[in-house]
């Protein structure tokens, strides 16, 4: 019955539809040590950039109810140690292998997909929840004509399936997605985090140094649910769901709002084996149910 729980997204075939979320699960490493990475459908890699980051200075990372703030600043060591220090491990790992690219102007994402082209990695993902340099400081991914931008000149140097994340601090997620695809893209994944913010009422600060972070966890499901409910009314390339996946339920609402694929992120703070617990889980709703693959629960939801 584990062959009912493969999946295909833009061409890749994953042996389970659970994917390790960027930003939460390193390189795999730390992981590792804990169960076979087999067991996971896919490892989408940390933020990676052309250049090593050292990111934000802390406080970075807050608790808040029913999730966390984050303001990392895509701390990494560059794609050149990437490819030589972390891929040859990921590869010996038996998952799918995604990329994750980070950068701050449009070459910037260019030259690390060029860089990559040749490498050992299944898929890329763009995170274009990035401040354009070049324009202001606002984000690539918060308008239709930057969205297509980015990924139009990605897509004329990638020779990978190539998957863009979206950012659901916009006023219309499924018009992202129809740029990113318009562009190029060959599926796109949502959400990425809500912009967000604590403040410390005894020093009137703010918690996170960087005064704002981005929101995870439990509390984002909700939001992350219509948003890939919206979009795969809209376009016609395959879906990744995240955002607030804590559980094998919320899973299979991800699928039947329209998700092929699922990225679990910050739930793996609080229980590493979460991944795996919500592939058992939503491999014996699908038994229970009849189901025979994942591919008849995505787009299930019968709206009123």
């Amino acid at each position: 019955m584990r062959s009912a729980l493969r999946t295909e997204v833009a061409g890749v075939e994953f042996a389970n539809p659970i994917i390790a979320a960027s930003g939460t699960f390193g390189f795999g490493r730390e992981y590792g040590g804990l169960y076979p990475l087999s067991e996971l459908g896919g490892i989408s890699c940390k933020g990676t950039t052309l250049h090593p980051r050292p990111g934000n200075p802390p406080p970075r990372v807050t608790e808040t109810p029913a999730g966390m703030l984050n303001a990392v600043g895509l701390q990494n060591p560059g794609v050149d140690h990437f490819i030589e220090h972390d891929l040859p491990w990921l590869n010996q790992q038996g998952t799918r292998i995604i990329a994750n690219l980070a950068g701050s102007a449009v070459e910037d994402y260019c030259q690390t997909v060029e860089k990559l082209n040749d490498a050992p990695i299944d898929m890329i993902e763009l995170n274009i929840s990035c401040p354009n340099v070049k324009e202001g400081g606002v984000q690539f991914g918060v308008t239709a004509q930057g969205v297509e931008g980015v990924t139009k000149a990605v897509r004329k140097v990638c020779q990978k399936p190539l998957m863009v994340k979206l950012s659901p601090n916009v006023t219309d997620i499924s018009e992202m997605a129809l740029a990113a695809e318009s562009a190029g893209a060959d599926a796109v994944s949502l959400i990425n985090t809500l912009t967000g913010m604590r403040i410390d009422i005894n020093t009137r600060r703010p918690i996170i140094r960087n005064n704002t972070g981005g929101l995870s966890g439990p509390a984002v499901l909700p939001v992350a649910l219509r948003m890939v409910w919206q979009t795969a009314q809209k376009v016609k390339i395959p879906i990744v769901g995240l955002g607030g996946v804590s559980t094998w339920q919320d899973a299979v609402e991800m699928l039947l709002a329209g998700a092929s694929a699922i990225q679990v992120g910050t739930a793996i703070f609080t229980d590493p084996y979460a991944p795996i617990k919500i592939r058992d889980g939503l491999l014996e709703y699908m038994e229970k149910n009849g189901v025979k693959s994942v591919s008849q629960l995505t787009g299930g939801v019968r709206p009123w």
